[in-house]
């Protein structure tokens, strides 16, 4: 299986339009290239311009739902397109990212769970996500998080109780912080024994420097690819069949206790 991380610059003065054709480019040139693209965390807006959500925001059906699913049908690609500021119905904003399969038909829409920020920025402009979101895909079933969610494991035992083998998390990580993106996207690979695709954001978002350094990661914990610091396209290939050899041969899995029904005595 193929698949491309377009660690995607949002360069300061692009209008938000600007940004979903030029992120519709990049999507159709994968065509025949790869087998799933991602798109990064909050790429319409920048993942720290908080003052930016609200207007930016839209439907979940709206204009970068459109173009993505166009973009998908044109290329032919499983596409999960990162994540958009939506507008629920009720007025509440939410994290939300969307995934697209070859046909352009929406095959899921996740709401990130775990909103970063403390007692500012997205933390107290978004609403928190409740569900789990997995995607199943003729190769490997997805599972899906969201940047600030890479720091919490439970998250993801929770996706592989729902049978995800591979991670996709695209992300607006800080550059100040870089070492935790790779530390954990590791972590979470090595954990659960499945693949972790991370795609970070390249350039500076309201000021605040972005890590880039997109990441490909094996069940075994192994980088398998790795961008640099400004905008790339990174594609690898990798054989999803190796989560179940790994569970197989180390079933690290099949000794949980936390977290799992324990027989009472």
């Amino acid at each position: 299986m193929r698949a491309s991380l377009i660690q995607i610059a949002v360069n300061e003065g692009e209008s938000v339009e600007a940004r979903r054709r030029r992120a519709a480019s990049l999507v159709r040139d994968r065509a025949g290239a790869a087998d799933l693209v991602v798109l990064p965390e909050l790429w319409t807006t920048g993942a720290f311009a908080f003052e930016e959500f609200g207007t930016a925001a839209e439907p979940l059906r709206g204009p970068t739902y459109e173009a993505m699913a166009k973009a998908a049908s044109d290329a032919g690609v499983w596409l999960h397109a990162g994540s958009v500021p939506e507008r629920d119905r009720d007025g509440t904003l939410y994290n939300t990212s969307l995934v697209f399969s070859p046909d352009g038909d929406l095959a899921a829409a996740y709401r990130k769970i775990h909103r970063f920020g403390f007692d500012k920025g997205e933390a107290v402009l978004m609403g928190a996500g409740r569900d789990l979101v997995t995607v199943r895909l003729p190769e490997t079933t997805l599972g899906v998080a969201t940047c600030y969610d890479l720091r919490f494991p439970e998250l993801f035992r929770g996706l592989v109780d729902a049978g995800a083998e591979t991670f996709v998390v695209p992300a607006g990580w800080p550059e100040r912080r870089r070492s935790h993106w790779t530390l954990l996207a590791q972590a979470r690979a090595v954990e659960n024994q499945a693949f972790v695709l991370a795609c970070a954001t390249a350039g500076t978002h309201a000021g605040v420097p972005q890590a880039g350094h997109s990441i490909v990661v094996d069940p075994w914990g192994e980088v398998l690819a790795r961008a640099g610091a400004d905008e790339e396209v990174l594609t690898v290939e990798f054989d999803p069949a190796k989560v179940a050899r790994t569970r197989e041969q180390f079933p690290a899995l099949k000794d949980r206790v936390l977290g799992v029904e324990v027989p009472r005595r």
